[in-house]
């Protein structure tokens, strides 16, 4: 999850991200849009993953260029639910308030949260450190946690 602008740096990151998904096995589901999204999507695709976007238009011409299985949605941000919930886990990254509104859902909803240069989860100066938000330094960590907590988040469903 991230925003659909970013500099370079966060682009670099984000497409780490997305290769280190896919070269998991595992699938990723992003917004389908520009962006953290697109850099993500541009990794896995690369690395030979499955990319969903889950479009917030209905015209999935709008996805990005890497989105093999484009889904669309009519729906906007609200959207964002949808990500969260077909999630089993989400590596956020940077992003505006639409990324943040997908943290404080996945939280809302038991959807783990790893957080990569993105929002910092505090509450009347108390940082929020439940399992299920974890921020982390690297593109690298934040693959291995997220996968670690989704391979839970799938045996206790």
């Amino acid at each position: 999850m991230g925003s659909g602008q970013c500099d370079a740096e966060i682009s670099r990151i984000a497409e780490s991200v997305g290769r280190g998904v896919a070269d998991h096995g595992a699938v990723l589901i992003c917004g389908g849009g520009g962006g953290v999204m697109e850099a993500a999507a541009r990794g896995a695709a690369e690395a030979g993953g499955l990319v969903v976007g889950i479009l917030p238009d209905d015209n999935e011409a709008k996805a990005n260029r890497w989105i093999e299985l484009p889904i669309v949605t009519g729906m906007g941000n609200a959207r964002n639910a949808i990500n969260v919930l077909t999630a089993h886990a989400i590596i956020a990254i940077a992003g505006g308030a639409g990324t943040l509104s997908e943290i404080a859902l996945a939280i809302k909803v038991g959807t783990p949260v790893v957080g990569l240069q993105t929002w910092d989860a505090v509450r009347d100066g108390n940082r929020y450190s439940k399992p299920d938000y974890q921020a982390v330094a690297t593109a690298e960590n934040a693959v291995q946690l997220a996968l670690s907590l989704a391979k839970g988040r799938r045996a206790s469903s």
